[in-house]
């Protein structure tokens, strides 16, 4: 017994890298390269078994068999939403500093099932990585689950992440345990439309300049860089952008460039012009949508919504006819602030309404 203990230990570290707190393991270990795992969102695969990721929205998906499932991750990987079966999604929690072994489920129905998992913050310092899956002795992944064959990007800061959206209390600051992108507008969105979403964001981030950074810019961080990238601040491998061409890209930028009341408006829509065409280069196809709100108020909201329209203007006139606007309602208090004034769960639904009626009739996914 000892024997077997000691295999079933050196297996799961040779997997995961990391010997579980949760031992004993026993059952049937899924590598991350199995091909019946399904993943969605920009994801570093240079080493096979331990996939690497840092956006908000990264989705790992698979069938199996059994009356569990165990998951195994990086320790203080960070949170992420599962979903089993048709079950009500819940937080699975890797910040644990030695933890790797996390129960998904268990006593379920002997048959077959379906986890659903989607990384639910901004990675970048914790640098996650998925280590595969432990099912039931002698139970096995099934083909995954079809994907929706409506695609979309989205492209954002703080807003889109879902920073602060699971505080109460707009005088709370980060931490990775109130930021749930699973409760973003974008998310909600994605999930009306029946839709599936890549998404490229990271609080703090603009097109010219990050939130309180000099009025000349900061072009080293700026989405304009960061989103030629798989991974946020991580240079060792550029997007292969032919593995994800979506029909509608939506931008929603600008809330940091306008911060602090040390702008250039120029320099704002220079840039802005340039993320557009990027996008474009990279995205021939698809439509792109200029988002405005919900935090912006007063003179920055003018700037921007001006700013915004002058871009989609300009735009059609060089003969790209693909690019429009939209604008949430800006947030007054009234659905309540998350951790520094960001929107609140009731915020983010109000947007996600307001959106899906627009990207609705835009696209004609009805």
């Amino acid at each position: 017994m000892k024997r077997l203990l000691t295999i079933v230990v050196v297996l799961l570290t040779a997997v995961t890298g990391y010997a579980s707190t949760t031992l004993p393991i026993a059952g049937t270990l899924v590598s991350a390269n199995d091909p019946n795992i399904q993943y969605v969102g920009r994801v570093c695969f240079d080493n096979p078994l331990r996939p690497r990721f840092t956006f908000p929205g990264v989705q790992i998906n698979a069938c199996f068999t059994g009356t569990s499932l165990r998951m195994m991750a990086k320790p203080r990987s960070g949170y992420f939403m599962a979903q089993v079966d048709q079950a009500e999604p819940f937080k699975v929690s890797f910040m644990g500093e030695r933890d790797s072994v996390v129960t998904i489920a268990t006593a379920l129905p002997q048959g077959n099932h379906t986890i659903r998992l989607m990384y639910v913050i901004e990675g970048y310092d914790l640098k996650p990585e998925f280590r595969g899956f432990v099912l039931d002795s002698g139970a096995t992944l099934l083909p995954p689950p079809a994907l929706s064959n409506r695609t979309i990007e989205f492209i954002g800061n703080s807003i889109t992440c879902g920073y602060g959206n699971e505080s109460m209390n707009q005088a709370d600051h980060f931490e990775y345990e109130t930021e749930n992108h699973y409760f973003s507008y974008a998310q909600l969105t994605a999930r009306a439309l029946d839709a599936r979403a890549h998404v490229v964001a990271r609080s703090g981030i603009g097109v010219y300049r990050h939130y309180g950074g000099p009025k000349t810019g900061t072009p080293e961080n700026v989405m304009t860089t960061e989103y030629e990238y798989t991974n946020l601040y991580d240079r060792s491998e550029r997007w292969d952008f032919s593995r994800y061409q979506p029909q509608l890209v939506c931008i929603n930028l600008g809330t940091n460039d306008l911060s602090t009341n040390n702008y250039d408006v120029k320099l704002f829509k220079q840039a802005f012009k340039r993320m557009v065409q990027l996008v474009r280069q990279h995205n021939p196809q698809a439509k792109i949508v200029l988002l405005c709100g919900s935090m912006l108020q007063g003179k920055e909201l003018e700037v921007a919504r001006k700013t915004l329209n002058e871009v989609v203007e300009e735009a059609h006139q060089a003969g790209d006819a693909e690019v429009y606007r939209f604008d949430f309602t800006p947030h007054n208090g009234s659905l309540k602030y998350g951790a520094d004034w960001h929107p609140s769960i009731w915020q983010h639904q109000l947007m996600a309404a307001e959106l899906t009626a627009y990207l609705r009739t835009l696209m004609q996914w009805f």
